[in-house]
């Protein structure tokens, strides 16, 4: 440390050389401040036409107009007006406001590469602090060595060369958050790139925070419906759980999310969707159908497009996180889907091999971990004392020729609270969502679902396993007894009854009116191709003629004993009807 002291030097720097008696007044300024003399060298600068900046070690004095215009700014921050008008703030400003010499550590850009700088004198700058470079690009600290820092870059770098200036904000990365977010589309910095206007936030949350407690937690035990019959009747979501959407290509996943989130109309649920590494066009598209179905009233959607930078892309997820605990901590349910990390994972190993960190399995970081650990963790339960509000994630993640051993999807899986499986060869068949029920499962399970759907859907997925274990057995067999024909049957009507078109989500009497007549064998005889026609029939007969049952069974979330025989005895006498009505037709 005293050695550090006794190298001490003082670099001035202006486009005209100072006359003696500013260097004295300099002299006698570094001796005030720094309890000693500083040698003190000048340097011509041209770019510096309208002030000076002077560099004491790290500490760096900025008497250009912007460094005082920039210590201006920072005092308007710090008045709090007594009133929303700001024109006596700024009179008061403008009058008792006198520019003071004070240092600012500042630093000089080594290098710029592909959204990565580098960058040298910030000895006290820490991980994840935001750093503003000249042009006011923005970056972020994301390794630190002894030479020196990386950042990576939210702008454009083609602006910044290697000798600018960058300056500390003293601030970590953080996301606007509001109200005012409902229903827009914005980026990962949160501006809005919808078209529709600025936003006014109402506070600012970090990207990062640690994740609850176990004591700031209290157990999943309520329903977060999805609308899906295949999923609400044997993999239940709750609110605060983590349920991981998994499959290759094209196989449904993002419908599945979307189809979650109109199911939360009315229900008073705060929705955001993270879209990262997509088309803008497909976002848009997203956008649009939310917007149709009135679902956007209560949706935020964080984008980060294919075309926007690997860093954005980094940081998109923390960023929609950041804004779905703002509502969380006010005591709202919340649903926040990431679309998709597998993406995610890969702009994190494009920014980690940039920064020159080691490669490991299939060329990711050794972090990569804890990239999604840190982020999914903070999906909670909210205790009563902290208001019990909640933020239930799912993440979405694609692989490969159905390779869920591959080394995102076994991290993820390690990470969540159960897994929906999506297989395609089910989705190529036509059985959508094409939910594997083998490899499908729900950690939280029953204590996620209401008494009224645990006791409709019975064993539905031990008879669908059944099923499918008799299929493959029987596949290539003609003579097949009647029991087997008959469980067949039933087994394939169960697979018809379980596909459902999209953004056609049904509430929770009409799933529990479905399973109830499914489970009791109402429409063993029903053919295949006539099941769809049947189903919305029934539901039709049973909302007209039981409107008070279908209102109990919503309010009180039970089912009993005399409820299912109205169910049934409703079920029956509309497939006595439908069945009379085919043979007419016929």
């Amino acid at each position: 440390m005293r050695a550090a002291r006794s190298r001490l030097t003082a670099q001035l720097r202006s486009a005209d050389q100072p006359t003696e008696e500013q260097l004295r007044r300099f002299d006698a300024f570094l001796t005030r401040a720094y309890k000693r003399q500083v040698p003190l060298h000048w340097e011509q600068d041209d770019a510096l036409q309208d002030g000076f900046r002077l560099q004491v070690g790290s500490d760096v004095y900025d008497w250009t107009l912007d460094g005082r215009v920039r210590q201006f700014q920072d005092y308007l921050r710090k008045l709090e007006p007594g009133n929303n008008d700001i024109v006596p703030l700024m009179r008061q400003a403008v009058e008792h406001w006198e520019p003071i010499p004070a240092p600012e550590e500042m630093g000089e850009v080594l290098s710029v590469d592909s959204d990565i700088a580098a960058v040298s004198g910030l000895a006290h700058a820490q991980y994840g602090e935001i750093l503003v470079f000249e042009g006011g690009v923005k970056g972020m600290v994301q390794d630190l060595r002894p030479e020196g820092l990386s950042c990576i870059l939210f702008g454009d770098g083609e602006e910044i060369r290697a000798g600018s200036m960058v300056r500390r904000t003293l601030k970590t990365a953080g996301m606007p958050v509001g109200e005012g977010y409902l229903g827009r589309v914005v980026d990962a910095l949160g501006l809005p790139v919808d078209g529709k206007g600025s936003i006014e936030p109402e506070g600012w949350r970090p990207m990062e925070t640690p994740a609850p407690g176990i004591l700031d937690r209290q157990p999943v035990n309520t329903p977060m419906e999805t609308g899906l019959l295949a999923i609400d009747s044997m993999f239940p979501i709750g609110r605060g759980q983590r349920e991981l959407i998994i499959g290759d290509r094209q196989t449904g996943k993002t419908a599945i999310a979307l189809d979650t989130i109109l199911n939360q109309k009315g229900k008073d649920v705060v929705c955001v969707y993270v879209a990262i590494g997509q088309k803008t066009s497909s976002v848009a598209q997203l956008a649009e159908n939310l917007a149709r179905r009135g679902a956007m009233e209560y949706t935020t959607i964080v984008t980060a497009p294919a075309g926007a930078s690997a860093a954005l892309q980094y940081i998109a997820p923390y960023a929609g996180c950041a804004l779905a605990e703002y509502f969380m901590y006010q005591g709202d349910d919340v649903l926040i889907v990431y679309d998709d990390l597998s993406k995610h994972a890969i702009a994190y190993r494009a920014l980690s091999l940039l920064l020159e960190r080691s490669p490991g399995r299939e060329a990711y970081p050794g972090d990569v971990f804890y990239l999604h650990s840190r982020l999914l963790e903070r999906s909670a339960h909210l205790s009563d004392e902290l208001g019990g509000g909640s933020m239930t994630a799912l993440p979405i993640v694609e692989t490969q020729a159905g390779d869920v051993s591959a080394y995102i999807p076994t991290n993820i899986i390690s990470i969540t609270d159960g897994q929906i499986f999506l297989e395609s060869d089910l989705f190529f068949a036509g059985q959508r969502p094409a939910v594997n029920v083998g490899l499908s499962v729900s950690r939280v399970g029953g204590d996620a679902q209401t008494k009224a759907k645990k006791s409709a859907a019975g064993a539905i997925r031990l008879d669908l396993a059944q099923y499918r274990e008799m299929e493959v057995f029987t596949q290539f067999s003609s003579d097949l007894d009647e029991a087997t024909k008959r469980q067949l049957s039933y087994g394939q009507g169960l697979m018809r009854l379980l596909r459902q078109p999209q953004y056609a989500p049904l509430s929770h009497h009409q799933q529990v009116i479905v399973l109830t007549a499914a489970m009791d064998h109402v429409m063993q005889d029903v053919p295949l191709n006539k099941m769809d026609e049947f189903r919305a029939g029934l539901l039709d007969c049973v909302e007209r003629e039981g409107a008070d049952l279908c209102a109990r069974i919503d309010q009180t979330g039970k089912l009993s004993e005399d409820d299912r025989e109205e169910i049934l005895d409703l079920a029956r006498a509309y497939l006595a009807r439908f069945q009379a009505g085919g043979k007419q037709g016929s």
